[in-house]
């Protein structure tokens, strides 16, 4: 065998080496995309997860709120409890730095210095050269992290005997401070304080966000929580969590994300198996009677076999280190100047740096050696199968009958019962496993519906010899067909399903758009800027409008009626992110103000009527016409006791993954006590002028700035256009990773077309020279072997279409459900999905044309010479 390898085998790659290159530059990008996108992620969530624990320490138990803050009180008794050693305050906040003329995130946090070091060191203020040793407790003094030093413009390391000042916002006045040293936590902008300076500063006398504990050893940690539940005057609304459940919070708000870009990054190594598949195929075409001189002189048919499967795995060897060496660069790249973001807004700030991993080289190099052996199964089986006479003849080898309909009956029958199967720890892994069944038993079926269309068309081409010459050789050798365009119909069903899927959820965000923003002008208090899907955006701190500031809106020329929202952030699960409390005007009924997907449900009396996202619905099982025990719970706290809270309808909500509950703004109101908001909607009057109206507002904001309302500079006006267009622009920077795949897929597939034609042609040219003894011209030898690849890519593009809807169906109704929990309706855009289909067609057709140029020379007529 290592004999054939050295000539045999060797002379076919030192003679076609570009054909051979781009198998290998196939199982390449799969496994770098594939690769990359996994290091990416990795490193990022490595790194976030990082962050947290530099910030969060590591504490026996952690106490916190469900929402907001707590009384410090809390703090003294559990400082004086037998079995807690040592207790940790900690007071938390977004605020806004001044950087220049801009406004930046900056993260807030008041320590008790004196309690820190055993806890969270990296936290522990570092003063700086030559400072009062005594800075960490003054008031007035802060510590930057490297991170806040970067977003503020301030050099990496200070500058001995220059002063650093830093203007920092929570609420409406701005704070001055002296920078006194540095803290060594990572992760995003960190300013740290003294817990007391920072309480009085912020107006924020009293209150804490969390006390970490260090509890005595030998203490049983579920009876220490139990006692202190039950205690006489425990407070409600607190919530026990350990250090691990920060860390799971962090991994499950991006799990779902990661999972389905690391599926969609190997649909390029998918495809690049049909490459593979359509290389060696042709391969073993042209070798076809070297094979069987071979098989003459004594080689076996499975040692032909194993030959060719030894071929294979050698491109698939050297793809998978040139892919991994690949993807290591990408992924470099990536973290340098992208973060660690990929565009799902899940790890902004954070600049991770590569963490390889030596396992997933390991599984991803593998996968690429697999998809180049499974690609090379098939061209191995038929080098086995090679009729060795009729082969030395040049007649190619017997029509192949497909038996497969059984198959791929079973396999599409197993799809559809997998699509109908409930995630596994919040992974779609039984929908990904539909989607493969679901292409291969399409793929499998080909034979049937070539013979199924064809068998009915070609009496309509018997009278017309050159159609009717392609038309039959479909139908008669629809093993062969099948085989020759499988690669297409994998990789157009792919991008069928991507496209439609994609201009499904688009057309939904774009509806779901209309009804949430109904007004023409949008005024928010400004705070850190929230993020969609971090997961750590505290709601309840950013800054607000006080009653007499809305009445003053309402009462501007030019506008005709306004509308609030509040929001506040809710730990109602310590292993999962916040969910969202929205506080709003439902005045005109839940129809018309929410974007529901069913009927609203009458809320009986005595009750509270709420309105839940759908992750509510399958993260905490609030279902409609139910009572919700946890917001009872949550909003015990505050002192209005407790209150029943019915579910009375489900709305689609595509800005929070992880949950909202929209209340009407009374009934907020009196359970809180607060009129604050924190978003006012403005609708304007008939012609009214927008510029107008946002000169009157700043001019509102500038004159209230010195009686304790907002100043100019601490609102943001935004149009609907302009809301609109900043959450399109989002939306297709989070898809645009999946527009380069897709892309990928299809050139891969096109290539698999030019492969597979050009390896029938050369099998054939014995056939084509008997039509030139037929007196067929040229001419019309290229229109059969073109006609040929019009009908076979026809029936690849068909199968491609009927096969990628069926798989956006599984995309779009369960594997996005699944995954983010919230639903879409299914949109199919026509339009590019003809166009695709006829792109695809028109290439098929001219790359056989091209194929066949080659095999229908001047010298065909030669090819049956020695039949004479």
């Amino acid at each position: 065998m290592r004999a054939l390898l050295t000539t045999f085998s060797w002379q076919e790659l030192r003679h076609h080496p570009w054909r051979n290159a781009a198998a290998v530059l196939a199982v390449m990008l799969g496994v770098a995309l594939a690769f990359s996108v996994q290091l990416i992620n990795a490193s990022a969530l490595d790194e976030f997860s990082s962050a947290v624990r530099s910030v969060n320490g590591q504490p026996d138990l952690e106490v916190r709120a469900v929402q907001g803050s707590f009384d410090e009180a809390v703090f003294a008794r559990l400082a004086q409890h037998p079995q807690v050693m040592l207790a940790s305050p900690v007071l938390e906040f977004q605020g806004l730095a001044l950087a220049g003329e801009r406004q930046v995130p900056m993260r807030v946090i008041g320590i008790d210095a004196l309690a820190l070091p055993t806890i969270a060191p990296a936290l522990m203020p570092q003063p700086l050269k030559n400072a009062n040793r005594f800075a960490m407790l003054a008031p007035g003094h802060v510590f930057l992290n490297a991170a806040a030093r970067n977003v503020l413009g301030l050099p990496a390391e200070a500058v001995e005997g220059r002063a650093e000042t830093v203007q920092l916002r929570s609420g409406s006045a701005w704070q001055r401070l002296q920078v006194a040293g540095h803290v060594a936590a990572s992760g995003a902008a960190l300013a740290v304080m003294d817990i007391a300076a920072a309480q009085d500063l912020f107006d924020k006398i009293g209150q804490i966000s969390r006390v970490d504990l260090r509890l005595a050893p030998g203490t049983d940690q579920a009876a220490f929580i139990a006692s202190l539940r039950h205690s006489p005057g425990w407070p409600a609304g607190l919530q026990f969590a350990e250090p691990g459940d920060a860390a799971e919070r962090v991994s499950n708000l991006s799990r779902a994300y990661r999972v389905n870009l690391t599926v969609l990054a190997l649909v390029a190594l998918f495809t690049g198996a049909f490459l593979v598949f359509s290389v060696l195929a042709l391969s073993v075409a042209k070798r076809a009677q070297q094979f069987a001189l071979l098989g003459v002189l004594g080689l076996t048919p499975r040692e032909r076999l194993r030959l060719v499967l030894v071929e294979s795995l050698v491109l698939g060897l050297i793809g998978s280190g040139a892919g991994l060496a690949l993807g290591t660069a990408l992924a470099a790249f990536a973290l340098r100047v992208l973060g660690g973001d990929l565009g799902g807004g899940y790890f902004e700030g954070v600049a991770p740096a590569l963490h390889w991993s030596t396992g997933s080289a390991v599984l991803y190099g593998g996968l690429g050696v697999l998809a180049a052996l499974v690609g090379g199964w098939w061209p191995a089986r038929a080098a086995q199968a090679l009729p060795e006479a009729q082969t030395l003849k040049g007649l190619g080898a017997a029509p192949v009958q497909s038996k497969s309909h059984w198959l791929a009956l079973g396999l599409i029958a197993a799809s559809a019962a997998l699509a109908n199967m409930p995630a596994i720890g919040g992974i779609p892994v039984a929908a990904y496993l539909s989607v493969g069944c679901l292409l291969v038993g399409g793929i499998a079926a080909l034979p049937w519906l070539i013979a199924l269309l064809y068998d009915r068309m070609a009496p309509a081409f018997a009278q017309r010899v050159l159609p009717m010459l392609a038309i039959e050789r479909a139908r008669r050798m629809r093993g062969t067909a099948a085989v020759a365009v499988s690669g297409v119909v994998a990789s157009l069903s792919l991008a069928v399903a991507l496209t439609v899927m994609v201009a499904s959820f688009r057309d939904s965000v774009t509806r779901w758009l209309d009804v949430v923003l109904p007004a023409d002008l949008y005024l928010r208090a400004t705070s850190s800027g929230r993020s969609g899907n971090s997961g750590t955006q505290s709601s309840s701190d950013t800054a607000t409008f006080p009653p007499a500031f809305v009445q003053a809106l309402a009462q501007l020329p030019g506008v005709e009626r306004t509308g609030t929202l509040r929001t506040r952030s809710l730990q109602l699960d310590p292993a999962q992110p916040a969910v969202t409390l929205i506080s709003r005007s439902l005045d005109g009924g839940a129809v018309r103000a929410l974007p529901l997907v069913g009927p609203a449900l009458p809320v009986p009396a005595g009750q509270i009527g709420i309105y839940v996202s759908e992750p509510m619905v399958e993260l905490y099982g609030a279902k409609p016409g139910a009572l919700f025990a946890p917001l009872s719970s949550a909003l015990g706290a505050t002192g209005a006791g407790p209150a029943a809270f019915f579910v009375a309808g489900v709305w689609r909500d595509y800005a929070r993954q992880f949950g909202a509950i929209t209340m009407d703004a009374r009934d907020f109101e009196r359970l809180t006590g607060e009129r604050n908001v924190s978003d006012v909607s403005l609708w304007l009057a008939p012609g009214a002028s927008e510029g107008a109206v946002r000169a009157a507002v700043r001019e509102l904001a500038a004159r209230r700035a010195g009686v304790g309302g907002e100043s100019e500079s601490n609102i943001e006006i935004s149009s609907v256009g302009q809301i609109r267009a900043t959450s399109l622009r989002i939306f297709d920077r989070s898809f645009a990773v999946t527009y380069w795949l897709q892309a990928v897929a299809i050139a891969i597939g096109l290539f698999g077309i030019a492969a597979s034609f050009s390896a029938q042609v050369l099998a054939r040219r014995k056939e084509f020279g008997l039509l030139a003894h037929l007196g067929f011209t040229r001419r019309q030898v290229l229109a059969v072997v073109a006609g040929e690849g019009a009908a076979w890519t026809a029936i690849g593009a068909v199968a491609g279409l009927l096969l990628g809807l069926a798989v956006s169906m599984v995309l779009v109704k369960v594997v996005n459900p699944q995954s983010f929990h919230w639903t879409m309706d299914l949109l199919v855009p026509w339009g590019r999905l003809l166009v695709l289909c006829a792109a695809v067609v028109a290439a098929g057709t001219g790359t056989a044309w091209m194929a066949g140029r080659a095999a229908a020379g001047k010298d065909v007529v030669l090819a049956v010479k020695e039949d004479w």
